[in-house]
């Protein structure tokens, strides 16, 4: 036995119901109690050290920075971790590593660094 349903029982039919018809205004308007809540507001994601504050070197850090002002601290880093990066290249070409192994090294170097301190 097969029981059909037919969608044009419904008060505005089915199309009317799914595009916001008069049953919705209806509804809407009937209960005052409902309240309307709009979208969620993300927060914009910080980049920060996780380990900011902590390690052996980051109170020399700290304080290099506050002497020197930021932008020049910033150039100082940059310099020495394009230094140490040539190092770690060189380094990876005397042993014959590939490119794999030394992105490896490299990433290991900055976990160091971070939790030694030198990125607080």
């Amino acid at each position: 036995m097969a029981i059909s349903i037919s969608a044009t029982v419904f008060k505005g039919g089915l199309g009317s119901s799914f595009n916001g018809g008069e049953d919705y205004t209806v509804l809407a308007k009937s209960d005052p109690n409902r309240v309307r809540v709009g979208k969620a507001v993300r927060a914009q994601p910080v980049m920060k050290n996780v380990n900011e504050g902590k390690g052996l070197f980051a109170p020399v850090v700290v304080v290099t920075r506050q002497i020197v002002g930021k932008k020049r601290f910033n150039q100082l880093r940059g310099k020495a971790i394009a230094l140490h990066s040539q190092v770690i290249n060189e380094f990876c070409k005397s042993i014959g590593a590939d490119v794999k192994q030394k992105q490896g090294l490299i990433r290991l170097a900055k976990k160091n660094g971070e939790r030694l301190g030198f990125l607080a």
